[in-house]
């Protein structure tokens, strides 16, 4: 068992944070809103820190999962971050989607005061996260992996090396770049459906078995047929994953046309007032749109 920092108690943070103390670590939290880090303690033992440093003392491994790439910088550095604390041969393991860019720059930094750090972005969402079976992609040195590996078992279904640092924010970025064209295909058949005066459900029932389906297939149509958002991967929060794909993108030369029209999609869905709707809210533009 280890002593374990984890900064940030959101939809994924808290859960993942709960995994941990019921694998039996020493877990200390921190999270921006403190009356959050009051409520995790109470519901799962531990303590918080009232400062990422504070959270941070001691650890072996400090663990993140905030918002975007100036709330991980928030986090680990400054007099009052993470770094500041992290003893040399201490673990950063950072969850956060964020872009490649601040992931070397935050591993440099941490290297520079022989500290070690690996990025492990996450895919599964909040039900992943709540039961513990999330998919890890991990970029770093080997033997940093190797370490974190049995701690991350608390709350993964796998985790795996990508490659060195930001390989795993890398890989992440495809993964998000697959969901988007996944759903905008899973709403254009479903809204086709629908127009046609099909059942969805019963066609559903028949393609996903075929080699149409897919996780958001199995999980999503129910609630896309209903018109039910409120759950689920934030639309505001995929339109911050596809701005570093697409961001990346022109770093390698890649080209994206089906995620940068996918994303003008979300936006629309913004201006819709969808911003906190489940990423499968893309139907209800495509029905706003058929009622035009």
């Amino acid at each position: 068992m280890a002593k374990v920092a984890f900064l940030g108690l959101g939809v994924m943070g808290g859960p993942i944070a709960a995994h941990l103390a019921r694998a039996g670590h020493d877990v200390c939290v921190y999270n921006r809103t403190v009356s959050k880090a009051e409520a995790w303690v109470s519901e799962h033992g531990g303590r918080f820190g009232a400062t990422p440093r504070d959270a941070a003392e001691g650890a072996e491994f400090v663990m993140a999962c905030v918002g975007n790439d100036d709330d991980l910088r928030s986090v680990c550095l400054g007099d009052e971050g993470a770094f500041a604390a992290m003893a040399e041969g201490a673990l950063f393991v950072d969850h956060t989607t964020v872009s490649a860019q601040v992931t070397r720059e935050l591993n440099d930094l941490a290297r520079a005061q022989g500290v070690g750090f690996v990025d492990a972005p996450v895919s599964g969402g909040q039900a992943g996260a709540e039961n513990g079976v999330l998919s890890i992609m991990c970029g770093g040195a080997q033997a940093e992996f190797d370490r974190a590996a049995p701690v991350m078992d608390a709350y993964a279904r796998i985790a795996k090396r990508m490659g060195e640092s930001g390989a795993g924010q890398i890989a992440k970025m495809m993964n998000q770049i697959c969901i988007a064209g996944l759903l905008q295909g899973l709403a254009e058949a479903l809204h086709f459906g629908e127009r046609a005066g099909m059942d969805g459900r019963a066609v559903v029932e028949v393609i996903s078995q075929g080699a149409a389906g897919s996780w958001q297939m199995q999980n999503r149509h129910g609630t896309m047929l209903d018109g039910e958002f409120n759950h689920g991967f934030a639309v505001d929060w995929m339109r911050k994953d596809l701005s570093i794909c697409l961001n990346t993108a022109e770093e390698f030369g890649a080209s994206l046309p089906m995620t940068a029209l996918v994303d003008q999609f979300y936006k629309d869905v913004q201006n819709m007032g969808g911003g906190r709707w489940d990423t499968s809210a893309l139907i209800a533009r495509l029905r706003k749109l058929g009622e035009a």
